[in-house]
Protein backbone atom coordinates (compact mmCIF):
# COMPACT_ATOMS: atom_id res chain seq x y z
CA UNK A 1 0.00 0.00 0.00
CA UNK A 2 2.76 2.32 1.19
CA UNK A 3 4.78 1.17 -2.39
CA UNK A 4 1.75 2.49 -4.65
CA UNK A 5 1.13 5.75 -2.13
CA UNK A 6 4.91 6.96 -3.26
CA UNK A 7 4.10 5.37 -7.06
CA UNK A 8 0.97 8.10 -7.41
CA UNK A 9 2.97 10.61 -5.08
CA UNK A 10 5.62 10.33 -7.94
CA UNK A 11 3.21 10.55 -11.49
CA UNK A 12 1.41 13.69 -9.84
CA UNK A 13 4.61 15.26 -9.35
CA UNK A 14 6.22 14.56 -12.82
CA UNK A 15 2.32 15.06 -14.37
CA UNK A 16 2.33 18.41 -12.40
CA UNK A 17 6.18 19.46 -13.87
CA UNK A 18 5.16 18.24 -17.42
CA UNK A 19 1.83 20.91 -17.23
CA UNK A 20 4.25 23.46 -15.66
CA UNK A 21 6.04 23.09 -18.76
CA UNK A 22 3.61 23.25 -21.26
CA UNK A 23 3.08 26.88 -22.61
CA UNK A 24 -0.44 27.58 -20.97
CA UNK A 25 -2.93 28.47 -23.35
CA UNK A 26 -4.55 31.21 -21.07
CA UNK A 27 -1.55 33.43 -21.64
CA UNK A 28 -2.33 36.30 -24.10
CA UNK A 29 -0.86 36.42 -27.16
CA UNK A 30 1.11 39.43 -28.12
CA UNK A 31 -0.59 42.12 -29.78
CA UNK A 32 -0.63 42.33 -33.25
CA UNK A 33 0.93 45.95 -33.57
CA UNK A 34 3.72 44.78 -31.09
CA UNK A 35 4.13 41.98 -33.49
CA UNK A 36 4.52 43.49 -36.68
CA UNK A 37 7.05 46.48 -35.25
CA UNK A 38 9.00 43.58 -33.94
CA UNK A 39 9.51 42.00 -37.61
CA UNK A 40 9.68 45.53 -38.82
CA UNK A 41 12.82 46.20 -36.23
CA UNK A 42 14.09 42.61 -37.30
CA UNK A 43 14.46 43.27 -41.14
CA UNK A 44 16.04 46.43 -40.83
CA UNK A 45 18.72 44.93 -38.62
CA UNK A 46 19.09 42.09 -40.90
CA UNK A 47 16.97 42.17 -44.32
CA UNK A 48 18.83 39.13 -45.73
CA UNK A 49 16.94 36.55 -42.78
CA UNK A 50 13.08 35.71 -43.71
CA UNK A 51 12.08 36.48 -39.81
CA UNK A 52 7.94 35.99 -40.69
CA UNK A 53 8.91 32.91 -41.93
CA UNK A 54 11.38 31.43 -39.38
CA UNK A 55 8.97 33.07 -36.51
CA UNK A 56 5.27 33.17 -37.71
CA UNK A 57 3.81 32.67 -34.48
CA UNK A 58 3.32 34.42 -31.56
CA UNK A 59 6.78 36.32 -30.87
CA UNK A 60 6.08 35.73 -27.16
CA UNK A 61 5.45 32.14 -27.59
CA UNK A 62 8.11 31.80 -29.44
CA UNK A 63 10.77 34.40 -30.64
CA UNK A 64 14.76 34.90 -31.46
CA UNK A 65 16.91 35.05 -28.11
CA UNK A 66 17.22 38.67 -28.22
CA UNK A 67 13.32 39.27 -27.82
CA UNK A 68 12.07 39.33 -24.65
CA UNK A 69 8.36 39.96 -23.46
CA UNK A 70 6.50 40.25 -20.09
CA UNK A 71 3.03 40.03 -18.64
CA UNK A 72 1.06 42.55 -17.25
CA UNK A 73 -1.62 42.97 -15.08
CA UNK A 74 -4.33 46.01 -16.46
CA UNK A 75 -7.09 47.54 -14.31
CA UNK A 76 -10.02 48.70 -16.57
CA UNK A 77 -13.67 49.35 -16.08
CA UNK A 78 -14.52 46.17 -17.21
CA UNK A 79 -12.62 44.27 -15.01
CA UNK A 80 -8.79 43.30 -14.70
CA UNK A 81 -6.76 40.91 -17.98
CA UNK A 82 -3.28 40.06 -18.36
CA UNK A 83 -1.73 41.35 -21.36
CA UNK A 84 1.83 40.63 -23.30
CA UNK A 85 4.03 43.50 -23.91
CA UNK A 86 8.06 43.31 -25.81
CA UNK A 87 9.78 44.64 -23.16
CA UNK A 88 13.44 43.99 -24.46
CA UNK A 89 15.08 44.09 -28.02
CA UNK A 90 19.20 42.68 -27.92
CA UNK A 91 20.79 42.56 -31.40
CA UNK A 92 24.16 41.30 -32.38
CA UNK A 93 25.37 37.93 -31.71
CA UNK A 94 27.53 38.20 -28.56
CA UNK A 95 28.25 34.42 -28.14
CA UNK A 96 26.96 30.77 -27.23
CA UNK A 97 25.43 31.94 -24.28
CA UNK A 98 23.84 35.33 -25.60
CA UNK A 99 22.97 34.36 -29.60
CA UNK A 100 20.86 37.64 -30.20
CA UNK A 101 19.89 37.87 -33.90
CA UNK A 102 23.00 38.48 -36.04
CA UNK A 103 23.37 42.22 -37.84
CA UNK A 104 23.63 42.40 -41.38
CA UNK A 105 26.16 44.51 -42.99
CA UNK A 106 24.00 47.10 -43.94
CA UNK A 107 21.39 47.48 -40.71
CA UNK A 108 19.95 50.24 -40.47
CA UNK A 109 17.61 51.21 -37.28
CA UNK A 110 14.58 53.52 -37.42
CA UNK A 111 13.90 54.65 -33.78
CA UNK A 112 9.96 55.76 -34.63
CA UNK A 113 9.77 52.13 -35.04
CA UNK A 114 9.58 51.90 -31.15
CA UNK A 115 6.59 54.05 -30.65
CA UNK A 116 4.49 50.67 -30.96
CA UNK A 117 6.58 49.11 -27.84
CA UNK A 118 4.85 50.96 -24.71
CA UNK A 119 6.76 48.70 -22.13
CA UNK A 120 10.00 48.44 -24.01
CA UNK A 121 13.15 48.79 -21.16
CA UNK A 122 15.97 47.97 -22.61
CA UNK A 123 17.55 47.87 -25.95
CA UNK A 124 20.84 46.53 -27.11
CA UNK A 125 23.18 46.61 -30.35
CA UNK A 126 26.64 44.56 -30.58
CA UNK A 127 28.64 45.00 -33.15
CA UNK A 128 25.53 46.05 -35.34
CA UNK A 129 26.64 49.08 -37.41
CA UNK A 130 30.28 48.46 -38.75
CA UNK A 131 30.68 49.01 -41.93
CA UNK A 132 28.41 51.67 -43.56
CA UNK A 133 28.30 55.07 -42.16
CA UNK A 134 25.05 55.78 -40.10
CA UNK A 135 24.06 58.84 -38.22
CA UNK A 136 23.49 57.97 -34.38
CA UNK A 137 19.47 57.01 -34.08
CA UNK A 138 17.44 60.65 -33.25
CA UNK A 139 15.29 58.87 -30.38
CA UNK A 140 13.74 62.40 -29.76
CA UNK A 141 10.68 61.57 -31.19
CA UNK A 142 9.82 59.11 -28.97
CA UNK A 143 9.28 61.88 -25.94
CA UNK A 144 6.14 61.94 -27.18
CA UNK A 145 5.04 58.32 -27.46
CA UNK A 146 3.73 55.90 -24.53
CA UNK A 147 6.40 54.10 -24.14
CA UNK A 148 9.33 57.22 -23.25
CA UNK A 149 9.25 56.71 -20.16
CA UNK A 150 9.72 53.16 -20.17
CA UNK A 151 12.81 52.94 -21.53
CA UNK A 152 15.74 52.00 -18.81
CA UNK A 153 18.54 51.03 -20.69
CA UNK A 154 20.17 51.78 -24.17
CA UNK A 155 23.31 50.31 -25.03
CA UNK A 156 25.65 50.23 -28.23
CA UNK A 157 29.00 48.59 -27.55
CA UNK A 158 31.28 48.44 -30.34
CA UNK A 159 29.68 49.88 -33.45
CA UNK A 160 32.34 52.19 -35.01
CA UNK A 161 30.12 53.10 -37.84
CA UNK A 162 27.61 55.15 -35.56
CA UNK A 163 29.26 58.41 -35.97
CA UNK A 164 27.36 62.50 -35.38
CA UNK A 165 26.59 64.00 -32.10
CA UNK A 166 24.43 63.24 -29.28
CA UNK A 167 22.60 66.99 -28.93
CA UNK A 168 18.99 66.64 -29.57
CA UNK A 169 19.11 63.18 -30.43
CA UNK A 170 18.63 61.41 -26.53
CA UNK A 171 15.97 63.23 -25.08
CA UNK A 172 15.20 63.83 -21.26
CA UNK A 173 13.87 59.96 -20.45
CA UNK A 174 12.97 60.67 -16.99
CA UNK A 175 13.24 56.44 -17.01
CA UNK A 176 16.95 56.00 -18.05
CA UNK A 177 19.00 53.83 -15.38
CA UNK A 178 21.58 53.17 -17.67
CA UNK A 179 23.38 54.34 -21.32
CA UNK A 180 26.12 52.82 -22.93
CA UNK A 181 27.90 54.01 -26.01
CA UNK A 182 31.46 52.71 -26.22
CA UNK A 183 33.67 52.08 -29.65
CA UNK A 184 32.20 54.28 -32.03
CA UNK A 185 32.46 57.32 -34.20
CA UNK A 186 29.85 59.54 -32.16
CA UNK A 187 31.61 63.14 -31.28
CA UNK A 188 31.00 66.62 -30.14
CA UNK A 189 29.89 67.38 -26.15
CA UNK A 190 27.72 65.60 -23.86
CA UNK A 191 24.24 67.71 -24.46
CA UNK A 192 23.64 69.88 -21.35
CA UNK A 193 19.92 68.19 -21.40
CA UNK A 194 22.25 65.09 -19.73
CA UNK A 195 22.01 66.51 -16.81
CA UNK A 196 18.14 65.74 -16.47
CA UNK A 197 18.56 61.97 -16.52
CA UNK A 198 17.73 61.50 -12.42
CA UNK A 199 17.50 58.15 -12.48
CA UNK A 200 20.78 57.35 -14.49
CA UNK A 201 22.73 54.99 -12.54
CA UNK A 202 25.71 54.11 -15.39
CA UNK A 203 26.73 56.26 -18.07
CA UNK A 204 29.31 54.80 -19.97
CA UNK A 205 30.71 57.19 -22.66
CA UNK A 206 34.19 55.37 -23.40
CA UNK A 207 35.99 55.36 -26.22
CA UNK A 208 34.36 57.24 -28.75
CA UNK A 209 35.38 61.05 -30.23
CA UNK A 210 33.59 63.33 -27.97
CA UNK A 211 35.44 66.39 -27.03
CA UNK A 212 35.59 70.05 -25.68
CA UNK A 213 35.04 71.10 -21.90
CA UNK A 214 31.96 69.16 -19.60
CA UNK A 215 29.35 72.02 -18.43
CA UNK A 216 30.02 73.22 -14.83
CA UNK A 217 26.68 71.65 -13.66
CA UNK A 218 25.69 68.75 -15.71
CA UNK A 219 26.21 66.07 -12.46
CA UNK A 220 24.67 68.10 -9.95
CA UNK A 221 21.03 66.24 -10.18
CA UNK A 222 22.58 62.65 -11.12
CA UNK A 223 22.21 61.62 -7.55
CA UNK A 224 22.12 57.82 -8.22
CA UNK A 225 24.97 57.51 -10.63
CA UNK A 226 27.13 54.77 -9.53
CA UNK A 227 29.73 54.46 -12.77
CA UNK A 228 30.66 57.09 -14.65
CA UNK A 229 33.60 56.33 -17.47
CA UNK A 230 34.25 58.98 -19.84
CA UNK A 231 37.50 57.12 -20.95
CA UNK A 232 39.84 57.55 -24.24
CA UNK A 233 37.63 60.33 -25.40
CA UNK A 234 39.34 64.37 -26.14
CA UNK A 235 37.76 65.69 -23.00
CA UNK A 236 39.92 69.00 -22.06
CA UNK A 237 39.57 71.75 -19.23
CA UNK A 238 38.71 70.60 -15.67
CA UNK A 239 36.73 68.30 -14.27
CA UNK A 240 33.81 70.12 -13.11
CA UNK A 241 33.46 70.60 -9.10
CA UNK A 242 29.43 69.01 -9.48
CA UNK A 243 31.34 65.37 -9.82
CA UNK A 244 31.63 65.60 -5.76
CA UNK A 245 27.96 65.34 -5.74
CA UNK A 246 27.68 62.26 -7.14
CA UNK A 247 28.47 60.10 -3.01
CA UNK A 248 26.81 56.81 -4.59
CA UNK A 249 29.52 56.42 -7.55
CA UNK A 250 31.50 53.38 -7.18
CA UNK A 251 33.57 53.50 -10.40
CA UNK A 252 34.87 57.10 -11.92
CA UNK A 253 36.64 56.46 -15.24
CA UNK A 254 38.22 59.45 -16.97
CA UNK A 255 41.66 57.62 -18.38
CA UNK A 256 43.16 58.74 -21.50
CA UNK A 257 42.07 62.71 -22.09
CA UNK A 258 43.12 66.10 -22.07
CA UNK A 259 41.19 67.20 -18.74
CA UNK A 260 43.64 69.36 -17.14
CA UNK A 261 44.09 71.59 -13.69
CA UNK A 262 43.91 70.60 -10.35
CA UNK A 263 42.78 66.73 -9.72
CA UNK A 264 38.88 68.16 -8.28
CA UNK A 265 39.54 67.87 -4.44
CA UNK A 266 35.40 67.50 -4.28
CA UNK A 267 36.25 63.38 -5.12
CA UNK A 268 36.93 63.37 -2.13
CA UNK A 269 32.97 63.20 -1.24
CA UNK A 270 32.69 60.14 -3.05
CA UNK A 271 32.45 57.80 0.28
CA UNK A 272 31.25 54.56 -2.36
CA UNK A 273 34.12 54.89 -4.45
CA UNK A 274 36.23 52.04 -4.79
CA UNK A 275 37.50 52.41 -8.60
CA UNK A 276 39.25 56.06 -9.77
CA UNK A 277 41.38 56.13 -13.01
CA UNK A 278 42.23 60.07 -13.92
CA UNK A 279 44.98 58.25 -16.40
CA UNK A 280 46.62 59.91 -18.89
CA UNK A 281 45.17 63.22 -18.35
CA UNK A 282 47.15 66.49 -18.36
CA UNK A 283 46.45 67.28 -14.62
CA UNK A 284 49.04 69.53 -12.77
CA UNK A 285 51.85 69.80 -10.92
CA UNK A 286 50.35 69.70 -7.47
CA UNK A 287 51.26 66.63 -6.17
CA UNK A 288 49.46 63.28 -5.13
CA UNK A 289 46.25 64.71 -3.97
CA UNK A 290 46.22 63.78 -0.06
CA UNK A 291 42.28 63.52 -0.17
CA UNK A 292 42.34 59.76 -1.21
CA UNK A 293 43.34 58.91 2.06
CA UNK A 294 39.66 59.79 3.33
CA UNK A 295 38.08 57.30 0.50
CA UNK A 296 38.02 54.19 2.93
CA UNK A 297 35.96 52.27 0.08
CA UNK A 298 38.70 52.96 -2.87
CA UNK A 299 39.81 49.44 -3.74
CA UNK A 300 41.76 50.35 -6.91
CA UNK A 301 43.42 54.28 -8.08
CA UNK A 302 45.42 55.03 -11.24
CA UNK A 303 47.05 58.24 -12.06
CA UNK A 304 49.66 57.32 -14.58
CA UNK A 305 51.03 59.55 -17.35
CA UNK A 306 49.66 62.66 -15.73
CA UNK A 307 53.17 65.06 -14.76
CA UNK A 308 51.80 65.63 -10.65
CA UNK A 309 55.56 66.08 -9.41
CA UNK A 310 56.21 65.55 -5.36
CA UNK A 311 56.70 63.11 -3.08
CA UNK A 312 54.95 59.72 -1.81
CA UNK A 313 52.88 60.82 1.09
CA UNK A 314 52.47 59.15 4.14
CA UNK A 315 48.47 58.91 3.85
CA UNK A 316 48.47 54.79 3.61
CA UNK A 317 47.29 53.61 6.52
CA UNK A 318 43.21 54.39 5.70
CA UNK A 319 44.26 52.75 2.28
CA UNK A 320 44.47 48.93 3.75
CA UNK A 321 42.14 47.36 1.35
CA UNK A 322 43.21 49.02 -1.78
CA UNK A 323 44.22 46.40 -4.27
CA UNK A 324 45.92 48.38 -7.25
CA UNK A 325 47.88 51.63 -7.71
CA UNK A 326 49.23 52.82 -10.81
CA UNK A 327 51.74 56.06 -10.65
CA UNK A 328 53.48 55.44 -13.41
CA UNK A 329 55.10 58.12 -15.11
CA UNK A 330 53.67 61.03 -12.52
CA UNK A 331 56.88 62.93 -11.85
CA UNK A 332 57.51 61.40 -8.25
CA UNK A 333 60.81 61.79 -6.47
CA UNK A 334 62.40 60.66 -3.34
CA UNK A 335 62.54 57.65 -1.23
CA UNK A 336 59.69 55.44 -1.27
CA UNK A 337 57.71 55.22 2.21
CA UNK A 338 58.10 52.46 4.30
CA UNK A 339 54.59 53.07 5.32
CA UNK A 340 53.04 51.43 1.40
CA UNK A 341 54.68 48.52 2.48
CA UNK A 342 53.36 48.45 5.97
CA UNK A 343 49.98 49.26 5.47
CA UNK A 344 49.27 47.82 1.93
CA UNK A 345 49.29 44.33 2.58
CA UNK A 346 46.02 43.22 0.14
CA UNK A 347 47.76 44.90 -2.81
CA UNK A 348 47.95 42.76 -6.21
CA UNK A 349 49.36 45.65 -8.74
CA UNK A 350 51.66 48.61 -7.57
CA UNK A 351 53.22 50.26 -10.47
CA UNK A 352 56.19 53.28 -9.50
CA UNK A 353 58.10 52.86 -12.58
CA UNK A 354 59.62 55.85 -14.50
CA UNK A 355 59.81 58.18 -11.67
CA UNK A 356 62.44 59.43 -10.45
CA UNK A 357 62.24 57.69 -6.89
CA UNK A 358 65.65 56.99 -5.30
CA UNK A 359 66.81 55.04 -2.17
CA UNK A 360 66.48 51.53 -1.15
CA UNK A 361 63.26 49.54 -2.01
CA UNK A 362 61.32 49.09 1.80
CA UNK A 363 61.87 45.43 3.24
CA UNK A 364 58.41 45.42 3.37
CA UNK A 365 58.02 44.83 -0.16
CA UNK A 366 59.47 41.74 0.19
CA UNK A 367 56.44 40.30 2.36
CA UNK A 368 53.21 41.40 0.15
CA UNK A 369 51.78 38.46 0.43
CA UNK A 370 49.12 39.46 -2.26
CA UNK A 371 51.48 41.19 -5.15
CA UNK A 372 51.12 40.06 -8.46
CA UNK A 373 52.84 42.72 -10.24
CA UNK A 374 55.36 45.09 -9.02
CA UNK A 375 56.89 47.43 -11.47
CA UNK A 376 59.47 49.79 -10.26
CA UNK A 377 61.45 50.43 -13.63
CA UNK A 378 63.24 52.91 -14.89
CA UNK A 379 64.38 55.21 -11.15
CA UNK A 380 67.57 55.28 -9.06
CA UNK A 381 66.77 52.83 -6.73
CA UNK A 382 69.66 51.62 -5.02
CA UNK A 383 70.70 48.84 -2.43
CA UNK A 384 69.75 45.14 -2.39
CA UNK A 385 66.74 44.00 -3.54
CA UNK A 386 64.46 42.30 -0.72
CA UNK A 387 63.32 39.77 -2.43
CA UNK A 388 62.74 36.18 -1.63
CA UNK A 389 63.86 33.36 -4.30
CA UNK A 390 60.02 32.52 -3.67
CA UNK A 391 58.67 35.97 -4.60
CA UNK A 392 60.58 36.19 -7.75
CA UNK A 393 59.31 32.58 -8.99
CA UNK A 394 55.74 33.89 -7.79
CA UNK A 395 56.24 37.09 -10.36
CA UNK A 396 58.35 36.43 -13.06
CA UNK A 397 58.25 38.89 -15.76
CA UNK A 398 55.45 40.50 -13.75
CA UNK A 399 58.70 41.69 -11.41
CA UNK A 400 59.92 45.10 -13.61
CA UNK A 401 63.07 46.66 -11.93
CA UNK A 402 65.48 47.00 -14.59
CA UNK A 403 66.61 50.94 -15.30
CA UNK A 404 67.72 51.17 -11.71
CA UNK A 405 71.81 50.41 -12.19
CA UNK A 406 72.58 50.79 -8.30
CA UNK A 407 70.16 47.95 -7.44
CA UNK A 408 71.85 44.38 -6.20
CA UNK A 409 70.58 40.98 -5.77
CA UNK A 410 71.92 38.27 -3.48
CA UNK A 411 74.44 35.79 -5.03
CA UNK A 412 71.06 32.94 -4.19
CA UNK A 413 69.29 34.93 -6.63
CA UNK A 414 71.42 35.14 -9.99
CA UNK A 415 70.56 31.92 -11.13
CA UNK A 416 69.75 30.58 -14.38
CA UNK A 417 66.28 29.94 -13.39
CA UNK A 418 65.70 34.16 -12.53
CA UNK A 419 68.38 35.92 -14.91
CA UNK A 420 65.52 36.36 -17.49
CA UNK A 421 63.30 38.41 -14.82
CA UNK A 422 66.17 40.38 -12.57
CA UNK A 423 67.75 41.76 -15.92
CA UNK A 424 71.37 42.59 -15.43
CA UNK A 425 71.32 43.57 -11.76
CA UNK A 426 74.59 43.44 -10.29
CA UNK A 427 75.15 40.56 -7.38
CA UNK A 428 75.69 42.77 -4.04
CA UNK A 429 78.65 42.51 -2.00
CA UNK A 430 79.15 40.58 0.87
CA UNK A 431 78.74 41.95 3.97
CA UNK A 432 76.91 44.83 2.67
CA UNK A 433 78.87 47.50 4.08
CA UNK A 434 78.71 51.46 3.60
CA UNK A 435 81.85 52.19 1.51
CA UNK A 436 83.09 54.70 4.13
CA UNK A 437 83.17 52.00 6.63
CA UNK A 438 85.22 49.62 3.78
CA UNK A 439 87.53 52.71 3.86
CA UNK A 440 88.51 53.14 7.77
CA UNK A 441 88.66 49.37 7.71
CA UNK A 442 91.53 49.80 5.53
CA UNK A 443 93.08 52.19 7.28
CA UNK A 444 92.63 49.85 10.84
CA UNK A 445 92.30 46.65 9.65
CA UNK A 446 91.05 44.29 12.35
CA UNK A 447 91.88 46.50 15.78
CA UNK A 448 90.91 49.69 14.65
CA UNK A 449 88.68 49.63 18.34
CA UNK A 450 91.57 49.04 20.43
CA UNK A 451 94.05 51.77 18.78
CA UNK A 452 91.21 54.32 19.34
CA UNK A 453 91.17 53.31 23.09
CA UNK A 454 94.91 53.70 23.26
CA UNK A 455 95.34 56.69 21.40
CA UNK A 456 92.53 58.44 24.39
CA UNK A 457 94.26 56.40 26.95
CA UNK A 458 97.50 58.69 25.97
CA UNK A 459 96.22 62.03 25.66
CA UNK A 460 94.69 61.65 28.82
CA UNK A 461 97.96 60.51 30.38
CA UNK A 462 99.10 63.85 28.50
CA UNK A 463 96.58 66.41 29.60
CA UNK A 464 97.43 64.88 33.36
CA UNK A 465 100.77 65.49 32.99
CA UNK A 466 100.19 68.92 31.98
CA UNK A 467 98.21 69.81 35.20
CA UNK A 468 101.20 68.17 37.21
CA UNK A 469 103.68 70.39 36.55
CA UNK A 470 101.93 73.57 35.65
Amino acid sequence: MAQITLTSRLVFLLASVCIMLIPSSSQPPLDVVEQEAVYRVLESINSGVPWRTIFPDDMCASAPHGVVCDYFSEISASGSSVTAHVTELSFGYVSDYSPNPSCGSHSTFQPSLLTSLPHLKKLFFYKCFTGKETPFPDFSPLLSSPGASSLEELVFIENPGLYGSLEGRIGNFSGLRRLVLTGTSVSGQIPRGFGGLINMEQLTLSRNKFEGMISAGIFQNLLKLKVLDLSENRFEGIVPESIGNLTDLLKLDLSYNEFSGRIPEMIKNLNSLEFLDLSYNRFGNFGIPLFLSELRSLKEVYLNGNFLGGRIPETWENLRGIRGIGLSGVGLFGSIPKSMGVNLRNVCYLGLDNNRLEGIVPEEFGTLEFVTELNLENNNLTGRVPFSADLVSKLGKKLKLEGNSDLCIDEGLRSAKFSGVLGQLRVCRHPDIPHTALLFENFYPRRHGSFVLVFLGFVLSWFCLVDLFS
